[in-house]
C-alpha cells in the first residue's frame, strides 16, 4: 500500500514512501506547536525528530530530544496539541507522577478526554 490510508478513523497504514513524504511536513507541524506552547512551558530541548515509528505518537530521551511519529499529521488538531504537550512536559517530568499530568493540564485541561479517544487509534505499517 504505497499511500496513506484511514482505514477507518482510527487506523492509520503507510510505508517509508509515505514517511520520506511527509517529514518535512510534520517537521514543520511540530516545530510551529512547540514554539506556541513553549512561551508557557520555556522548557529546552535538544533535537526534534520525526520517525516512522510503529506503535508511539511521540516520545521524550533522557537528552531532551523530542521524538514524534509522522502520522500524528493525520490526527485531528487537539490530539496533535496533547501529543506535542505531553512529551513537552517530559522535559521538566520524566515520568507519569501527579506533577507531570498537572504541567500537562496547564494547556490542555481537556488531556483526560483526548488520552482515552486517542487510546483508540492504532497504528498499523505495512
Amino acid at each position: 500500500m504505497s499511500k496513506l490510508e484511514s482505514l477507518d478513523s482510527s487506523i492509520y497504514i503507510g510505508n517509508k514512501e509515505d514517511y520520506l513524504k511527509y517529514k518535512k511536513e510534520v517537521y514543520s507541524l511540530i516545530l510551529k506547536r512547540l514554539d506556541y506552547f513553549n512561551r508557557i512551558y520555556n522548557y529546552k530541548y535538544n533535537k526534534i525528530r520525526i520517525k516512522n515509528q510503529k506503535t508511539r505518537w511521540g516520545s521524550c530521551s533522557s537528552k531532551k530530544n523530542l521524538n514524534f511519529n509522522y502520522k500524528i499529521l493525520f490526527l485531528k488538531d487537539y490530539m496533535q496539541d496533547y501529543i506535542i504537550v505531553h512529551e513537552l512536559c517530559h522535559l521538566k517530568e520524566m515520568n507519569h507522577s501527579k506533577r507531570f499530568w498537572n504541567l500537562v493540564n496547564k494547556t490542555i485541561p481537556n488531556y483526560l478526554n483526548i488520552r482515552k479517544e486517542l487510546r483508540d487509534h492504532k497504528i498499523i505499517i505495512k
